[in-house]
Formats: C-alpha cells, structure tokens, sequence
C-alpha cells in the first residue's frame, strides 16, 4: 500500500525533505543570510529565520515514516476496516468505521462483525480480492440508514504472527495471512445530489414527452377505404425526446391524407415545433391542395418558426377511384408499398430538400396501392444505424415488410420487432401503416361506383337525374335518401352546365358508411357557399347542398379542372 500519497492529508506530519545537490539554491541564501545577520534583526532582537527553514516558533509534527500503519490508518478521517485470512477476521477498525458504523470487535468474521458490508455488496469482493490480489471498488451503494458509500478492497501482505521464517541473508522474518484494507468513503452528499439531478432529468423528459404524445393524434380517423394504425416510441430513458409526428386527415369525397414527419433536435422545443408543423398541416390539408403545394406552404412557414430547426415530411393522398398514392416528400425517406403477392415497391422521386431551406420547388410524384396492398411511412429511427448506411436500413425495413401480414397494428409491431428496436433505442420511432384491404363477398356489396359522362346541353341535368335514380334503386338505399342523393345529383350538374365547361363526369360512390355524390368539369373556379338574395336568378345550387348534405366541398384536379362533392351519411 501507498501510504505516502495519503501524508498531505494528515495533520500533524510531513514528508521529510528530499536530498538537494550543491546547485540547490538554499545553501547560497543561507550563506548571504549568515552575511548579513548581524546588521538585520527582528523587533524584538532575534535574528530572522534563514531562508528554506520554518519559523522558530513553529514545531514540527513527526514525519510520515516515523508513524506505524496503525497511527496512518487511525488518522485517516474515511472509515478503513483492516480484515485478514480466508475468513477475513477482523483486525483493525478506525475511529472513523466505529464513527460510522458503531463498535466493531475484532477476531470475528466480517460476515458476522461488519454486517454494513453486506448491505454495501462488499462481501463477495473480499474473496475475489484475497485471490487475485486485485483491487475492487463498489460505487455509490446506499446502507439501510441512508447513507451512501464507495468502498474500495484493497489486498495487503502478511504482518505479525507468531510464525517466523528467515529470508537469504538469515535473519529473521515475519510471515502470516494476507488479508484486505477497506476503505470506505462517505459519498452520501455527491448521490444525493446525483438523484437530485436525475430526478429533474426524468422530470423534464416526462414533460417533453407528454408534450409530444399530446400533440399527436389521440385516435387516428379511420377512412372508409383504408385500414389504419401507428406507433411512436420515444428514444431511451437517456435520450431526450424529438420531434417524430403522424397525422390521418379526411379529406371528403373518399380521399385521404397521409403525413409523417421529423423536427430535427430534441426536447420541448422540437417537440413544439412539430406540434406547430402538425397543426399547419391540418390547416392546409382542409384546402384540399395537392401534395407538393402543401408541402410548398409548410417550407414557408418552419422557416417563419424556427430558421434553426429544420424537418423532414412526407404528405401523400390517397383516392379510391384511383387505386393511387400522390405524394410529396421534403427531405423525408421513401414510402414503402407491399402488393398482395409480397413485393415491395420503393416511392421515387421527386424528393426536395427538408423544410425551412426554401428555394425549391417541389413536386408530386404517385404510387400504386390497389386493393390487397400495403404502404408504410416512417422516421428516419426505425432505419438509421450508427454502424451502418440507411440505405442498408431501408432495405432491410423492405425485407421485413415483403413477409409482414396481418392487421396494420400487427404489421406495426413486427416492423418494430424486426428492426430491433427497443425500449433502449437511442432515437424516436414513427410508424404509419396504411392497408387497402381487397374485398370479397358480403363486404365487396358494400362499395360500388358509378360513373356517367355528361356532353352538356339542356339533356344534361334529365340524364343526371334519370342515371342516379337507376343506381341509388339498385343499391336499394331507402327512398328518403335515394330521393336526396337524386336532388343532389341533378343541383351539382346544373351548377356544373352554368358555371363549367365541358368535359363533365357525374361520379356516384356508396362504402359502407356514405354515398359520395361528385361533379367534375374543365373549368377550375371553386364554387363558394353564398346567401342569395330573393331577386337573383342564381346561387341557390350550393346553398341546397349544403343544407341536405351531410359535408361537400370543391377542389381543383390535377389536369386542369375541378370537382365539387357532396356526402351523405349512410344510416346505421
């Protein structure tokens, strides 16, 4: 043992001094001190102390080497227990053990003498230190009193005992048991203060976190054609908690929205951003905009939040008529789509930069998703690996999706399985699983759809009329409804012949919830509800939809046009 490096921290002693040679300063200041000795006094008429020496008044405590073990080890102001043999007897204990832990007596076995070493996991040490000769040390290990200790065993050699052997030169030698010197410090206040600050730590992550869950949707609206769920887990209990978000938005008429993005960052300011970004998104979505529009909004505006934090997104739309996704993407990862055989097909471009660059104009590309198919969107947690590319990621996300079937919720969890994330992973997981299931049988007769082409003309609005009657009887809606789904039908082409140029296309859709009803035409100016006043010829059309229909809207098609819809809710 190295008692030495304890000396400075013991009062009363000092280190001898170390050898000095002939260039050693001292001895020239002592001989010009001895010079001028005689012309320099103190006050009261002694001569100053020569240089290097310590004043006259002051005594010296004895030097290090002059102490025995036992007078260091009874100094010491941390708890030091000396234990020896197999049985590790007690040999010695200091003031400050008995201080800590109360009178211990010696010659009996620390099992039984110093139960403080068994609350502290000390025990199974003192064998492994015996044996090995190596030190161990146990950090921060709290008693049943409270108090918390680090408690280092260090092994010791033999000391006195009644047996002697003589060593190469004959003389006599003492010999006896090793034994182990713990030394034990109280750290009470540093772990108190380290739970202090976990403690606040775990706090403001709970916060963080419950922020972030707020800000996402409760429960995900589950459209008529689609079958839909998600999962999102925060990072480890060490990481803090970003900004991943998920959104399903009705859009009317059938057609869905996706969304799936990522702040960058972590904490409660990403976690704010994201919940800004999200209501943004809802904002726009209700303009029924296409995607790359949306996405062209929502780059103006992260910048107008935070010019420092930048987020990736991903919006898509979904139109059963179409069997298509639409989407654009802002720095986000591809969308993936499992057909029903098991293949799995990567979204392309376009993809533009994250949002909040600005300076770019971004585009919509497609995807198919015909029924039996499968899409997944997802945060860049679920892929990325510190070891390896997020290509490799991506791929191996496309590998576990081709043999992933069941429910979205299922899909979900094996995704997460096979990725190997876990309650430890170090960053934020957002998961969005959209299933177009295929329909046979009974539920293959709850959705239908119609279609008549309209070439304008006074024969327009009977043909509507006369086709909408056909198909809402064959669908056998009850006549109240039937009746409503025919008005309906026969106002939406009339505003359509007023206002519109050809070509024009009457669209009826029944799921089973709704009946659709859905007017498109050549010409792109939106309809807008308007109270008309009893002398005008015109504005009624709108205003009569509105009042029977469950919901309607309008928006603009991507070749140039727009449709106006209309939904009735079906009863149950």
């Amino acid at each position: 043992m190295n008692f030495t490096r304890w000396s400075a921290r013991l009062p009363g002693t000092q280190r001898r001094a170390a050898a000095r040679d002939d260039r050693s300063p001292v001895p020239a200041a002592r001989a010009e001190y001895a010079q001028a000795q005689t012309a320099a006094t103190l006050p009261d008429g002694t001569p100053p102390a020569p240089p290097g020496t310590a004043p006259a008044q002051a005594v010296p405590g004895p030097a290090l080497d002059d102490l025995s073990a036992r007078e260091i080890l009874g100094r010491l102001p941390v708890a030091v227990a000396l234990l020896h043999g197999p049985d590790h007897r007690v040999a010695y204990v200091n003031d400050a053990y008995e201080a800590a832990f109360g009178p211990r007596p010696c010659g009996a076995p620390a099992a039984e003498a110093l139960p403080e070493l068994a609350e502290l996991s000390v025990l199974p040490l003192l064998d492994q230190v015996l044996r090995s000769g190596t030190a161990r040390t146990v950090k921060s290990r709290r008693t049943a009193g409270g108090s918390s200790y680090t408690v280092t065993c260090t092994p010791v050699a033999a000391w006195e005992t009644n047996a002697k052997e003589e060593d190469a030169k004959g003389e006599s030698k003492e010999k006896g048991e090793g034994g182990v010197l713990v030394y034990a410090a109280d750290v009470t206040d540093h772990a108190e203060a380290a739970e202090r600050l976990r403690t606040s730590e775990r706090r403001h992550r709970e916060t963080a976190v419950t922020l972030q869950r707020s800000l996402l949707p409760q429960e995900l609206e589950q459209p008529d054609d689609l079958r839909i769920a998600a999962t999102y887990q925060p990072g480890g209990t060490d990481a803090a908690v970003g900004g991943d978000w998920y959104d399903v938005i009705t859009l009317g008429a059938g057609r869905t929205a996706l969304v799936i993005g990522d702040v960058m960052g972590r904490g409660v300011r990403a976690a704010a951003v994201m919940g800004q970004l999200r209501t943004a998104v809802r904002a726009y979505a209700r303009l029924d905009l296409p995607p790359h529009e949306v996405i062209q909004l929502l780059d103006g505006l992260a910048s107008e939040i935070d010019a420092t934090q930048i987020a990736t997104c991903v919006y898509a739309v979904h139109d059963p008529n179409e069997g298509l996704l639409v989407y654009a993407s802002a720095g986000h990862l591809p969308i993936l789509v499992r057909d029903e055989d098991g293949t799995v097909q990567r979204a392309a471009e376009p993809t533009g930069p994250p949002l909040g660059t600005g300076g770019w104009v971004h585009t919509s590309g497609t995807i198919a998703l015909p029924p039996g198919s499968t899409a997944v969107l997802y945060t860049d947690g679920l892929v990325e690996r510190r070891s390896e590319d997020i290509d490799e990621g991506v791929a191996s996300l496309a590998r576990a999706l081709s043999g992933a079937k069941g429910s979205p919720q299922v899909v979900c969890d094996r995704l997460i399985r096979s990725l190997g994330v876990t309650a430890e992973h170090d960053d934020d997981v957002a998961v969005l699983v959209v299933q177009h299931p295929a329909r046979t049988g009974a539920s293959a007769e709850l959705f239908h759809n119609a279609a008549l082409d309209l070439l304008g003309g006074i024969e327009a609005t009977p043909r509507a009329r006369a086709f909408a009657t056909g198909v809402l009887t064959s669908w056998r809606f009850p006549v109240e409804l039937r009746d409503l789904g025919v008005l309906a039908a026969s106002e939406l082409v009339a505003n359509s012949l007023q206002h519109g140029t050809p070509p024009m296309r009457l669209g009826l859709r029944r799921t089973d919830r709704r009946l659709i009803i859905e007017v498109t035409d050549g010409d792109d100016h939106l309809p807008r509800r308007r109270q008309a006043e009893p002398a005008d010829e015109a504005g009624r059309g709108i205003e009569i939809i509105a009042s029977i229909a469950t919901s309607w809207g309008s928006r603009r098609t991507p070749g140039g046009g727009k449709a106006v819809w209309c939904e009735f809710a079906l009863p149950r």
